[in-house]
């Protein structure tokens, strides 16, 4: 028997260092929360808000995808996808325009809605709340939903904190599933945490359970990346939300703003964007905190107007459409290159260009990844067999999340993410883990 020199009692106590090191770094970074994330976000003005806005988007998309994209071939060649996934890509944005166009919608009073008088504000924080309750209620608002309030930094505070009091006591209780506030132009992780405040006091008078609301960052000032003495604002957010921190959103315009970059220049691809949202990745992997980058504010518009178009100006539309897409879906590509899969869209017409690049992202990787999660998942079957300790769970659970975040946005099926062994039980427990777990159960027991 081979010879030590610690003791039972040096090794508990290493022991419990250790245990107590990984609890707190645990509390720091519990991992993804299995939810599904949205992939963009769709804002749009709080005063033109209503209860099927979404559904109208969609109609909207499909006309302009009929239009300037009457087949795959053309849709393909204008965003810049691979002819090889194009009808299958072309089939499947068809199918999620008509069924879930908008995943996420941001009814906005900030930069979408501008400075108002109090009372017409405060009107339209009414009506937007009573139009989206009866979207609730009709079932036509889209799966995620929010509002995103004035900031709270100077002189506009009281006007943000009003607008939120108006719009969710005008709910009526009836708080729409994954609702979120949307925090503008942080400078501090005190507004963070008034805001984070400001819920404590509304749930209980509302009628909502502690926690029911929740809070989204916004990335859009040079302070929120760097405090006054060089320490990183980003992690201090989780801090000051109190376990209501949700998403994270770059916001490139009022960034590259900060940055003294001017209005030529600005863009989601400009080095100091990279630079911000490596930031984010870098302070938020790990946590639960949803990443979304920005917008692309060239919009898929077509420059003449009318029925009665000639040959000509018709071609001017679809180009000036086209290069609109291809300007989008070359941005959706940077985002998702650098691990961002949310982003935001303020046109309807970017709603096909959105869907097609994501989708022809997973498309394309799908032969890849089904390869290796298979070779994951029989490595993990012979770890068990030979009773070993298969210790590469979260690269497992990373191939995973490519399948559900797939099948979650319609670029995937549930058969094709089926086709890498998983079980359909497994595959909805969203879990890697929890499928070795039981499966060495199951061979236990065998």
């Amino acid at each position: 028997m081979a010879q030590t020199t610690l003791s039972d009692r040096i090794l508990r106590d290493l022991g419990a260092r250790l245990k107590a090191q990984h609890d707190e770094f645990a509390r720091h970074y519990p991992g993804e929360s299995g939810t599904r994330q949205p992939v963009h976000t769709v804002y749009g003005g709080s005063h033109l808000f209503k209860s099927d806005t979404t559904r109208k988007l969609g109609d909207l998309a499909l006309k302009a995808l009929a239009q300037y994209a009457p087949n795959a071939t053309t849709f393909a060649e204008s965003i810049g996808i691979d002819p090889a996934v194009g009808d299958t890509v072309y089939a499947r944005v068809q199918e999620k325009l008509k069924r879930e166009a908008v995943e996420d919608f941001r009814i906005d009073f900030e930069d979408g809605y501008g400075i108002r008088g109090d009372a017409e504000e405060d009107g339209h924080a009414a009506q937007a709340a009573q139009e989206c309750g009866r979207g609730l209620k009709n079932g036509t608002l889209s799966p995620f939903v929010g509002i995103r309030i004035k900031s709270l930094s100077g002189e506009l505070a009281g006007r943000a904190l009003r607008t939120l009091d108006v719009f969710l006591t005008g709910l009526g209780g009836a708080l729409p599933p994954n609702f979120v506030v949307t925090l503008p132009k942080i400078t501090a992780p005190a507004q963070v945490a008034t805001l984070v405040a400001a819920f404590e006091a509304l749930e209980p008078k509302l009628g909502w359970k502690a926690g029911a609301l929740k809070v989204e960052c916004m990335v859009e000032t040079t302070q929120s990346i760097l405090d006054h003495d060089g320490t990183s604002m980003l992690p201090k957010f989780i801090d000051a939300a109190k376990g209501r921190m949700t998403g994270a959103h770059f916001g490139t315009y009022d960034y590259t703003a900060s940055c003294d970059i001017t209005a030529a220049y600005q863009s989601m691809r400009h080095p100091a964007c990279d630079f911000a949202k490596h930031m984010m990745k870098v302070a938020y992997a790990g946590t639960s905190v949803f990443l979304s980058d920005g917008a692309t504010t060239t919009m898929p518009v077509a420059p003449h107007k009318g029925d009665a178009l000639g040959e000509e100006q018709k071609r001017e539309n679809a180009r000036a459409v086209h290069a609109a897409w291809r300007l989008h879906a070359d941005d959706v590509r940077h985002s998702l290159a650098n691990g961002f899969y949310q982003g935001w869209d303020l046109h309807p017409g970017q709603l096909p260009s959105r869907y097609g690049t994501v989708y022809a992202f997973f498309l394309r990787s799908l032969p890849a990844t089904l390869d290796r999660l298979q070779n994951f998942i029989n490595k993990a079957a012979q770890a068990t067999l030979h009773g070993d300790t298969f210790d590469d769970a979260a690269t497992g659970q990373g191939l995973l999340n490519f399948f559900l975040r797939g099948v979650n946005c319609g670029a995937l099926t549930e058969q094709e993410a089926l086709s890498t062994g998983l079980t359909i039980e497994e595959f909805r427990g969203r879990s890697f883990l929890k499928i070795l777990n039981n499966r060495k159960a199951s061979a236990q027991k065998a």
